[in-house]
Parts: C-alpha cells; sequence; structure tokens
C-alpha cells in the first residue's frame, strides 16, 4: 500500500511517499526484519520519484519504505538555494520520526549528495540504524555543512580536498552494521579518491559487500529504475541474512567486503 502525504518541518512543506508490505510480516521470521527504510535523492534535479521503484522492492521484500523530497525538490515547498546539509539533516529527521515514530530500527539509502546525510544521519541515530546503502556517495567538509546552496556552497565545494576532513569517514569506520557501496561504471562528478576513502571506512567494521554497476554512471537513481535486475540485487544485499557476510556475494556486479 502507498500513501502520499505532507509533513510539515523546518519551515516547509515536504512531500513524502510511504509504501507498506502487502502483508505483514513475522519479525521473528529469518530475513523479516522490523527495520524501516528511507531513501532520499540526491542534489540539483534530484527527487523521490526514482526512488520509489526501489522503494517498492523493499517493501516487497517485507519493509516498510520511504521516500521523500527534500526542501527545493520535487513537490516539496522551498528553494534549492536555500537548502543546506545541515538543513537536509533536520529535515530528514523529522521524516524520520513521522514515519518510524516509536524508535524502529532503520535501513537508510543514499544517493550522491545523500551519502553525507546518511552518515549525519548515522552519527546522530547511532544503533537504530542497521544498514546503510551508499549510492555514489559525495563527502562534504564541515565548512560547507552549514551553508545555503546558493550562497557560495559550490565555491567551497571545488576547493582542491574540501571533501578530506568530511565527517562521513569517521562515522562509518566506526559503522557496525550492514553496508553495501553502489558504485557506477564511470562517474564524471564524485572524485575518485572520494569513493576510495568511503570504501576503506566502510570496510573497517561494517558487513561490507560492494555492487559495481557496469554502464552506469553518476545518475545512479535514474539507472536503477530502468534495471530491476541490480535493484533486487540491492535489496538482496541489505535485507538478506545469508549474504550478510563477504563469504556469500556470488552474482554479477558485486565484489565482496
Amino acid at each position: 500500500m502507498s500513501v502520499e502525504f505532507i509533513h510539515y518541518a523546518d519551515g516547509e512543506a515536504l512531500s513524502c511517499t510511504s509504501i507498506e508490505p502487502a502483508a505483514p510480516t513475522d519479525p521473528a521470521a529469518p530475513g523479516t526484519g522490523r527495520a524501516r527504510v528511507v531513501i532520499m535523492h540526491g542534489a540539483g534535479i534530484g527527487s523521490q520519484q526514482r526512488s520509489l521503484p526501489l522503494a517498492r522492492d523493499f517493501a516487497a521484500a517485507g519493509h516498510a519504505s520511504l521516500a521523500f523530497d527534500f526542501s527545493g525538490h520535487g513537490r516539496s515547498s522551498g528553494t534549492l538555494e536555500e537548502l543546506s546539509l545541515e538543513r537536509r539533516l533536520r529535515q530528514a529527521l523529522a521524516v524520520i520520526e513521522a514515519f518510524a515514530p516509536d524508535g524502529d530500527p532503520l535501513m537508510l539509502v543514499g544517493f550522491s549528495m545523500s551519502g553525507q546525510t546518511v552518515a549525519d544521519l548515522t552519527s546522530h541515530l547511532g544503533s537504530r540504524v542497521e544498514a546503510v546503502c551508499l549510492c555514489a556517495p559525495a563527502a562534504y567538509g564541515p565548512e560547507a555543512w552549514p551553508v545555503p546552496f546558493g550562497d557560495g556552497f559550490t565555491d567551497l565545494i571545488r576547493r582542491p580536498g574540501s571533501w578530506r576532513p568530511s565527517t562521513v569517514f569517521a562515522t562509518f569506520e566506526a559503522f557496525t552494521g550492514r553496508a553495501v557501496l553502489v558504485v557506477p561504471e564511470r562517474d564524471e562528478v564524485i572524485p575518485p579518491e572520494v569513493t576510495a576513502g568511503i570504501e576503506q571506512a566502510l570496510r573497517a567494521k561494517s558487513r561490507f559487500s560492494k555492487m559495481v554497476l557496469d554502464g552506469a554512471d553518476h545518475q545512479l537513481g535514474r539507472w536503477l529504475t530502468e534495471h530491476p535486475e541490480h535493484r533486487a540485487r540491492l535489496v538482496a544485499l541489505m535485507t538478506d541474512p545469508a549474504l550478510s557476510t563477504s563469504g556469500d556475494l556470488a552474482g554479477p556486479g558485486t565484489s565482496p567486503g
């Protein structure tokens, strides 16, 4: 069942879509945990629309799922120029509280800029975060975190090495849950050093797996809508206990942790 709703937070009207499993799952049954999935789009023209096929796939696997538009995106209010990484965290926390008010465990999925948002949420929510999926993730230094996107943000992030002090790396280095890193064959946006640094951090303690998508570019949300077989693989890596260790990750486009 799919429900569209507006959640008011951070002075904005945020457009959200929640998708519940077709039938209640037994939380005691293997592979049917109660974790709820939150999927977050990237910057620019990103919106929840590209996330809905993935959200439906998670729901089909027994996990209630949510996709939403940050302010200035899709059907939410506000302007992109007034949004910031700091506001993204604030909005995501508010939407999560509405979607999972009882402290349910979470699986967080972030595309591009939302790689930073997933890290910020993981740091804030702690053990509630059972699993993370990072799709062509970005990382930003603390200096850029409070700056509105229309007020010098681009100049800040274009400085060489500006991403190096990002909190992303320490947060993911300490993460002990399940982690899936999804990268395209070619990424014209994210520096390879950022991707390598995030991978190294995730390999430290998490139950890590990696998908490299042949033929894909940075726009993984769009690409995954057209490739259901890879969406299915991503969902399986996030939800199937049999695939939770690096010793059993056979399949095209996937490498072990």
